[in-house]
């Protein structure tokens, strides 16, 4: 954790909306002027796409686990490297992974590879890393001593596989007993690797479907906004003062002292509520400790980093 350069770590996969919660830091950015770097963390994966399907062949031949999920697909220690070195002077190695056909094009490159590392741009407010891993606790490894706030978009597993195999089918055309090996493949690491880190951050986001989705694999439609209630959970170091929330958020209720409910429909809304403070303090900490009085109208604000 530092004051000076405060880093925000979201854990979770994008199908469990932690694009809502990117949208709703994206506004509280501009609102209070901040100058963000994006980390995306699959930067930090050990494998390109076609190495990673022959690591996968080679560790299935010699039964191992290999997936993104787990330690031994990614660089963890760079990544630790990373929050370590921002948290100190403010600065740090990254890269892109590029997902698609658009992100390859821009640089040049084939889909499913790496930029090469850089350095980032020393102006920055502050750090904020998306993947899997913003919590991680292996061996010497504690990734998650670094993020000052730390976020968890805890999955709801059938949800989760629901949004995954349908965006495979449809968007990467994939055939579905290919998703379904691909998610086995994961279990392991699922539970060993992915789900402890929820202990150990700061508030976790779920959303949790009002409808059946107990065959995740039937050709059953996605849960819509108004399906879905989102879960908050809170720890004691950002314990807020819920009767605001409650207040503003409607239908929102209690079901434990630490535990809100909000439709799903206003999910924004709810996140934007929560982290705004928490985002406020941070930021005027880490300016008072740099001297910054001032902000200049052109400096900019939002996320640096994320790609299209």
């Amino acid at each position: 954790m530092s004051v000076k350069h405060p880093i925000v770590a979201i854990t979770g996969a994008m199908e469990s909306g932690s694009v809502s919660v990117i949208q709703a830091l994206e506004r509280i950015f501009y609102r209070e002027r901040v100058k963000a770097v994006y980390i995306d963390g699959s930067a930090f994966r050990r494998y390109d796409r076609t190495a990673m399907r022959d690591e996968v062949n080679k560790a299935k031949a010699e039964g191992r686990v290999l997936g993104h999920f787990g330690p031994d697909g990614n660089h963890l220690d760079k990544l630790e490297s990373l929050f370590f070195e921002y948290a100190a002077i403010g600065k740090g190695l990254y890269r892109h992974y590029l997902h698609n056909a658009e992100q390859a094009a821009k640089y040049g490159q084939a889909v499913g590879t790496f930029t090469p590392w850089e350095r980032m741009d020393s102006d920055s407010d502050l750090l904020l890393y998306r993947g899997l891993h913003g919590a991680a606790l292996v061996d010497d490894i504690d990734i998650s001593q670094y993020p000052d706030l730390s976020i968890g978009i805890a999955p709801n597993a059938n949800l989760e596989w629901m949004t995954k195999i349908q965006h495979e089918i449809r968007h990467r055309g994939v055939a579905l007993d290919d998703v379904k090996n691909g998610l086995l493949n994961r279990l392991h690491d699922y539970v060993h690797h992915i789900t402890p880190q929820f202990m150990r951050t700061h508030i976790n986001f779920q959303l949790i479907p009002l409808v059946d989705t107990s065959d995740p694999f039937a050709a059953e439609p996605v849960p819509t906004a108004d399906e879905c209630y989102l879960i908050i959970h809170f720890c004691d170091k950002y314990w807020p003062d819920f009767q605001p929330l409650l207040a503003d958020i409607p239908g929102a209720f209690m079901t434990r002292r630490n535990t809100m409910v909000v439709p799903s429909s206003k999910m924004l809304m709810a996140i934007e509520l929560v982290l705004m403070p928490i985002i406020h303090d941070l930021i005027i900490a880490s300016r008072e400790v740099r001297g910054i009085t001032d902000v200049a109208e052109d400096r900019g604000a939002g996320l640096c980093g994320l790609l299209a």
